[in-house]
């Protein structure tokens, strides 16, 4: 495991490394017929569910939002830079469901960003650095890109 996902601690003092990055744990619990909690050790909750079910995101949407919310992340700071912290930006993301394999063959983003106040010229530099960014530091993405591997165990109480 890398530092992104684990803790690293000495047992001794019970401190962590300086460039230790705190390991959230995240789980499902199942609380009705094809309806889900995702839930992590930070307290956040999320509703999931399948697609006749209101009130819940599906997995594939999430997979979806977290492409999105990465590329916005990763595009924050070259853009707050150069627009301002206060800037609105917007990233939709849509794909289809490829039903006989089970796989979203393509997802499209959207980053929906107003340049209106930069000359054109400045406006393709910022375009470049963000996509840059993006490309860079969206894991999410990179990962989807590159594939993975992915174990699954299961476990009888």
């Amino acid at each position: 495991m890398t530092s992104e996902n684990s803790t690293v601690a000495t047992a001794a003092s019970g401190s962590q490394e300086p460039d230790a990055v705190a390991h959230t744990e995240l789980w499902v619990q199942r609380t009705g017929t094809r309806r889900y909690t995702g839930k992590s050790s930070r307290g956040a909750e999320v509703l999931i569910g399948s697609q006749d079910v209101d009130g819940v995101f599906t997995p594939g949407e999430l997979l979806k939002i977290a492409l999105a919310a990465c590329t916005g992340m990763s595009s924050d700071r070259p853009l707050a830079r150069r627009l301002g912290d206060d800037y609105d930006a917007t990233i939709h993301v849509s794909g289809d469901a490829d039903r006989e394999n089970e796989v979203y063959p393509r997802l499209r983003e959207v980053l929906d960003v107003d340049l209106s106040e930069l000359d054109p010229a400045a406006a393709e530099r910022l375009l470049v650095v963000v996509s840059r960014a993006i490309d860079s530091v969206c894991t999410v993405g990179r990962t989807l890109k590159a594939g993975t591997e992915v174990e699954l165990v299961i476990e009888s109480e």
